[in-house]
C-alpha cells in the first residue's frame, strides 16, 4: 500500500478446462438461489414459530440450509459463476412463504418444508444425472456436493412428514401450489 503495489489475495477458482461451462453455470446459479430461498423460508418459519415447540427442529434444518448457502457462495467464485438477478425476488418471496406458511401453525410450516424438500430433493437429482452423463470423475467434487445436500434436502422431508405436515388443512393443494412455485423459481434461477 501506499507505493502503487496491488495485492492479490489468494483465489480459490478452480481449473476451468474441459468443463461444460454453461452447464455448470446453470447448475451453481440455480442452487444458490434455492439455497438462498430455503434460507429465507427458515427466517419466515423461525419469526413465527421460533419460540415455540417446533422452533429447535426449525433451527436445525435452517442451520443446514445456511452451511449450503455457504458452500454454495464459495462455488460461485470457484467457478466464476454470477448469481441470479432474481436474489432481491427471492429474498421477499422466501421469507414471506416461509412465514405465511408459519401463521399457518406447525403443520403449516411443516407442509411448506415437505413441499419445497421434495422439490429441491428430485431437482438435485436431475442435475447428479447431468453431471454423471456429462463426466462423473470430472465434476466429482460438485456430484459429491450435490449428493451431500440432496441427502439433507430428503432428511428435512422426512422430518416434515414426521411432524404432521400431511395433517394441514388443504395439505394437498398447498403443497401443488408451493411446488409448482418452485418449478417456476428453478426456470427462472437457472436462466436469468
Amino acid at each position: 500500500p501506499g507505493g502503487g503495489a496491488s495485492l492479490r489475495l489468494c483465489s480459490s477458482r478452480v481449473a476451468q478446462e474441459g468443463i461444460n461451462k454453461p452447464v455448470i453455470d446453470r447448475i451453481i446459479r440455480v442452487d444458490h438461489a434455492g439455497e438462498y430461498g430455503a434460507n429465507r423460508i427458515y427466517a419466515g418459519q423461525m419469526a413465527v414459530l421460533g419460540r415455540s415447540s417446533v422452533g429447535p427442529v426449525i433451527q436445525q434444518m435452517w442451520n443446514q440450509e445456511k452451511d449450503h448457502l455457504k458452500k454454495f457462495n464459495e462455488l460461485m467464485v470457484a467457478y466464476r459463476v454470477r448469481p441470479t438477478v432474481l436474489l432481491p425476488f427471492w429474498n421477499v418471496a422466501g421469507f414471506v412463504l416461509g412465514a405465511g406458511s408459519a401463521l399457518l401453525g406447525k403443520k403449516g410450516a411443516m407442509a411448506c418444508t415437505v413441499a419445497v424438500e421434495e422439490s429441491i430433493s428430485e431437482h438435485y437429482n436431475n442435475q447428479i444425472r447431468t453431471l454423471i452423463e456429462e463426466d462423473p470423475e470430472k465434476y466429482k467434487e460438485l456430484l459429491q456436493v450435490i449428493k451431500q445436500f440432496r441427502d439433507d434436502e430428503q432428511e428435512h422431508h422426512d422430518i416434515g412428514i414426521e411432524h404432521d405436515a400431511e395433517a394441514t388443512p388443504a395439505y394437498s393443494v398447498l403443497k401443488t401450489a408451493i411446488q409448482l412455485g418452485c418449478k417456476a423459481a428453478i426456470f427462472l434461477s437457472e436462466r436469468i
